[in-house]
């Protein structure tokens, strides 16, 4: 009579749906074994088969957006809500969405296990509230998705004494295919059920980094204020509101956490509350985002007073990177010892705390002996490990505390490993968040109830949680502080407390690293360009005259270059290298030399000047100039092979020095000007150029031997005329005059002629030199080098 009722086209009665939902629960128990895990003994046994059952995903997307609450207590309604979503081809009619209680979970494994088949609707079977608590659909067309809500008094679900309960929350309906009651969609989670106050508390200790990727150059203004440079604004968008470091800033004020902060976001974010340049490419344009970096700074600092706040090394350097592929080049851990030292200082300066430096933080926690070993040599004496890495090694039954001795005085602090990777992956939907957030309770109180020891548990999360994960974890610990098994712990605390005896100690060998971290740490010929640019920077920083301008923000790029974030992004991370080593180049190259041009000298001796240009802002001192000839026995410098002199340049000046040059020998010799640093160092690109030395030249001769030719036409033509002159006198006189004896001697007596007198005693008969020759115009040529101080042009 109930099937009469049926008829084409109507729906069923409600006592046929409940007879047919009835007969399908208990006629499908094999299916519905598929829904939630055996109690725990029996669960344990059945992991390995378990392991091996194909998996199978019903035709219905089950998704819980909402549980609440997270921790259930005695008296509480608990609501579940969430949407069904037909993934199938064809109609499902007679749907319903059931919840399900399964037998409390006994062990980690089993919710490990449990939460691996979250949605596969296969595996044991769980209690069904009955219709009371149901939520029912007519039909679920293909694509669309319907919304529900079930709320259940807690005393309902029949929940026996404390512990983790599986709860499944499962769509059941008909298709054309298949007109009979079966399971569709299911979607599994936890109930964490401690109604009393655990006898032992758990002392947690809860990690929140503030982390973010690499933002600034090295670039910098040249005004007073030294504008920086960034590469993109993406910074700008982490702090507004909404962002991912503004949302976890916003959660983790209300929270007992330790602060791990990087103190370069720090920096960061300080340079932007100033006047602030991005570069894209050729255009530089300047930042707008002053009050949102102060508003995020200024919210930071009030959050971190009285909280514990860890600085990591500047711009958390890659540490296992650095262990494997950089401790082959020299230099490398000076460089993790300058970021170590300038940590506390950042920290202290712009938040006003002072931090913990002794922590260091490998990637993922995964360490081996060479990571411990660089770890450990800037300074700090304990290591965030995972146990994951440091594994047990079986003898315990429980969960051990996090501290270990690992030797040389070292500690390693373990983190649960279950518990610090419950927030990964895209949780951005309420339903992978709701899910995260109810298995990261789940372990939290089966690791409780473990034993009644004390313990010190450590939760530390992904590096830079995005903004959805940053909520689920804020949620998960808020929920967690304020139940009944935990209670907050900061981190020295947990690393300095009494390390279980048993718990091991023994860290992995190298061939134990992850094969999947190893193949995104960054190269060995990383370390070669941070080696490479430090030495430039060393050969460029000793000539100047304020030096902190170019070493504070280079030192602290090359701390940049080293970061963990660059980790899968090989390409970037070498292309803000090259940006940073070509800007040091650039800037190194505005002090130099002027090129010459070929250069001639008239003359044994004479000055080279060489002229030194700065173009910097600042002046620069301590840089010698040398000048060289390539051809010493042909062309000396100051009497030598080469000669120095001091060089000193104002900012945006230049400078020209001289040198004495002497020539040995007509022909060409090359010179070459170089700078050198005081230690002797080459600064910058010589400039060679040629000195041609022509001792005479071809215009000086015949301007030599014109004269020289003029002097003996006018002393033929003086000497000419005076013979003119005296035969004329001669014949006047008359040609028989007797001359006195004295005469023929050369001495001849005055005659008392006046004029004629004085004519006679200027010239003499014997006298082989004329009068009027005097003294030469010229002096006889010499040998001797020319008088020094002439000014040779380029």
């Amino acid at each position: 009579m109930a099937e009469a009722a049926d008829f084409p086209g109507m729906a069923p009665s409600p006592a046929r749906r409940l007879l047919r939902r009835t007969g399908a629960l208990l006629a499908g128990a094999p299916l519905l074994a598929g829904l939630l895990q055996l109690s725990a003994p029996a669960a344990h046994a059945a992991e390995p088969a378990f392991a091996k059952e194909a998996s199978g995903t019903g035709t219905v997307a089950v998704a819980v957006d909402s549980l609440s609450p997270s921790v259930p207590t005695e008296g509480d309604t608990l609501t579940v809500s969430g949407t069904v979503t037909n993934k199938g081809k064809q109609t499902v009619t007679d749907a319903h969405v059931d919840l399900l209680v399964g037998s409390a979970l006994a062990t980690r494994s089993a919710i490990d296990s449990t939460a691996k088949r979250s949605d596969d609707i296969s595996g044991s079977t769980g209690s069904v509230l009955g219709d009371k608590y149901v939520a029912e659909f007519a039909k679920l067309t293909p694509g669309v998705s319907e919304q529900f809500s079930i709320s259940v008094p807690v005393d309902e679900l029949d929940l026996g004494d404390e512990g983790v309960y599986p709860l499944g929350v499962a769509l059941a309906g008909e298709t054309s295919a298949k007109p009979w009651e079966q399971v569709l969609g299911i979607q599994r989670t936890f109930l964490p059920w401690q109604p009393d106050e655990a006898d032992t508390r758990t002392r947690t200790t809860v990690l929140w980094p503030l982390i973010s990727d690499v933002h600034m150059t090295a670039e910098t203004g040249s005004n007073e204020q030294q504008t920086p440079v960034f590469l993109n604004d993406d910074l700008a968008a982490e702090i507004s509101p909404g962002g991912r470091l503004d949302q976890l800033l916003s959660l983790g004020k209300s929270l007992d956490v330790t602060w791990v902060i990087d103190p370069a976001l720090l920096a960061s974010v300080d340079a932007m509350t100033e006047r602030y340049d991005i570069v894209a490419g050729d255009t530089t344009t300047a930042g707008k985002h002053q009050a949102v970096a102060g508003r995020w700074l200024a919210e930071l600092q009030q959050a971190v007073q009285g909280r514990q706040v860890v600085a990591l090394p500047y711009a958390d350097p890659d540490l296992a990177s650095l262990a494997h592929s950089g401790t082959s080049v020299t230099g490398s851990l000076n460089q993790l010892k300058a970021a170590t030292d300038v940590a506390a200082d950042t920290v202290e300066t712009v938040l006003h705390v002072t931090p913990s430096t002794d922590f260091a933080w490998p990637v993922e926690g995964a360490v081996d002996p060479s990571i411990v070993k660089v770890a450990t040599s800037a300074g700090a004496d304990k290591v965030i490990a995972r146990s994951d890495s440091l594994v047990e090694n079986g003898d315990l039954s429980y969960t051990p505390s996090a501290a270990r001795p690992i030797g040389g005085g070292t500690t390693a602090v373990v983190a649960d490993a279950r518990l610090s990777e419950a927030f990964q992956g895209d949780l951005a939907k309420a339903s992978g968040s709701t899910l995260a957030v109810q298995e990261f309770l789940a372990q939290s109180l089966a690791l409780n109830l473990q034993t009644d020891k004390q313990r010190n548990v450590v939760v530390a999360p992904q590096r830079m949680p995005t903004a959805g994960q940053a909520q689920a974890m804020a949620e998960a610990v808020t929920a967690l502080q304020s139940g009944t098994w935990s209670q907050a712990q900061q981190l020295t605390a947990a690393a300095a407390a009494k390390p279980d005896p048993r718990a091991t100690t023994k860290v992995p060998s190298r061939s134990a690293y992850p094969a999947s971290l190893a193949k995104r740490e960054l190269p060995r010929s990383a370390f070669v360009d941070i080696a490479t640019t430090q030495d430039r920077l060393d050969n460029f920083k000793v000539i100047l005259t304020d030096e902190s301008r170019v070493v504070t923000p280079f030192g602290r790029a090359i701390n940049r270059e080293m970061s963990t974030s660059w980790r899968g992004r090989t390409t970037a991370a070498s292309s803000f290298r090259q940006g940073v080593q070509a800007y040091l180049t650039t800037l190194a190259g505005q002090v130099k030399l002027i090129q010459k041009s070929e250069l001639k000298l008239s003359g044994r001796s004479a000055t080279i000047p060489v002229t030194v240009q700065n173009n910097l802002v600042q002046g620069v001192d301590r840089l010698v100039l040398r000048l060289t000839s390539t051809n010493p026995t042909r062309l000396e410098i100051s009497g030598k092979a080469y000669d120095e002199q001091p060089i000193e340049v104002s900012g945006g000046h230049s400078t020209t020095v001289k040198f004495t040059t002497s020539a040995n020998a007509n022909g060409q010799a090359a010179v070459v000007a170089q700078l050198y640093t005081e230690d002797g160092r080459a600064y910058g690109a010589p400039v060679t150029f040629d000195v041609k030395v022509t001792e005479f030249t071809a215009t000086v001769m015949l301007v030599i031997g014109g004269g020289v030719l003029l002097l003996v036409l006018a002393g033929f033509r003086m000497y000419t005329q005076r013979k003119r002159a005296a035969a004329r006198e001669a014949e006047e006189n008359g040609a028989e005059e007797t001359v006195p004896a004295a005469d023929a001697a050369g001495t001849r007596q005055d005659s008392g002629n006046g004029p004629d007198d004085e004519s006679d005693a200027r010239s003499g008969a014997g006298d082989p030199v004329q009068a009027s020759d005097g003294t030469p115009d010229t002096a006889a040529e010499s040998a001797d080098p020319s008088g020094t101080g002439e000014r040779v042009d380029r």
